[in-house]
């Protein structure tokens, strides 16, 4: 069959000069680990290439109390210890979630946030900082001030949006001296709103990267067929899981590796964000390039995960 591309050769994000394994690592899960296993799963990644770190200043176990801030704060400690593997990475957080108001996008707020991240994990710069949600009472020109007032001060090297429509994007970058990197959309077999929404568009339109979250949609593409028929929306979780195990089991690869391959293949250049903490399951992500998908393959999956033949 012809198989669409699906390589390791990095991916560049955006036209920030900056470019990342295909596969990115979450951090969201880092908090109250010990810095012994933190490392641990940090150099499991790195082993394989991955070198796109995912943070969030929120992500921690009690967002609204002394807990904010922890999975930056661990990974701070991890490099403390081996400052060597910054070298290796790129690193990339996000702000503007302020708990209980809940979104802050405004420049003060924004400055204010990102040096509060640096500090916690322990650096000068971060390679990409993104806008973790769209704040409707903030306005673009006081929230590109403040990204480019961050950048220019060598603070962050990059800058992305997550959850934005292409919209919110375009109002964003029409006040920004530079392009933006990356655009950070919820997107899975399971999620394909972006496919439909102009996100996938916008990135091709305009060379931007999109850093897919939840590509596993929030582990439900881990459960037993006869547990996902329980679960809202059950029977077409099942009948999507039963055509990633016959894709599966002919390529010889976990799930979870045809799932990541069908989001790799896309020509957007999507780079899917992985949040298992077991070195195990990072290595079965890996496997995705050895999965050849034809078009028909790719299409069959869109079929049984909207539970509805192409027009």
């Amino acid at each position: 069959m012809d198989a669409l591309a699906i390589t390791r050769a990095p991916r560049p994000l955006g036209r920030s000069g900056l470019a990342a394994f295909p596969i990115a690592f979450g951090c969201w899960r880092l908090f109250g680990t010990a810095v012994t296993a933190a490392r641990e799963r940090i150099e499991a990644a790195l082993a394989l290439g991955i070198d796109l770190f995912d943070h969030a200043d929120i992500y921690g176990r009690d967002e609204t109390g002394p807990h904010f801030g922890m999975a930056e704060t661990v990974f701070g400690r991890v490099l403390a210890e081996a400052p060597r593997l910054r070298d290796r990475m790129l690193l990339a957080t996000k702000g503007g979630i302020a708990p209980g108001v809940p979104y802050d996008s405004s420049g003060a707020y924004l400055v204010a946030a990102c040096e509060a991240s640096l500090k916690r994990l322990g650096v000068d710069c971060v390679d990409l900082y993104q806008i973790h949600r769209p704040d409707w009472l903030a306005h673009p020109a006081d929230t590109g001030a403040a990204l480019a007032k961050l950048r220019e001060s060598g603070k962050i090297r990059a800058v992305g949006v997550s959850n934005f429509t292409p919209a919110q994007f375009d109002a964003l970058q029409r006040h920004l001296p530079f392009p933006i990197a990356t655009h950070q959309p919820e997107l899975s077999p399971f999620e394909l709103a972006p496919l439909r929404d102009g996100v996938l568009d916008q990135c091709l339109r305009e060379g931007v990267a999109p850093l897919a979250w939840s590509p596993l949609a929030g582990g439900r593409l881990g459960l037993p067929v006869a547990a996902a028929r329980r679960e809202p929306d059950g029977a077409r979780l099942a009948a999507l899981l039963e055509r990633l195990d016959a894709l599966a089991a002919r390529e010889g690869v976990p799930r979870a590796a045809v799932a990541l391959a069908w989001l790799l293949a896309h020509p957007a250049g999507v780079i899917p964000i992985v949040g298992t903490q077991q070195p195990r399951r990072l290595a079965e992500a890996a496997r995705a390039f050895d999965v050849r998908l034809s078009r028909q393959d790719w299409y069959d999956v869109v079929v049984a995960s909207q539970g509805a033949r192409m027009p």
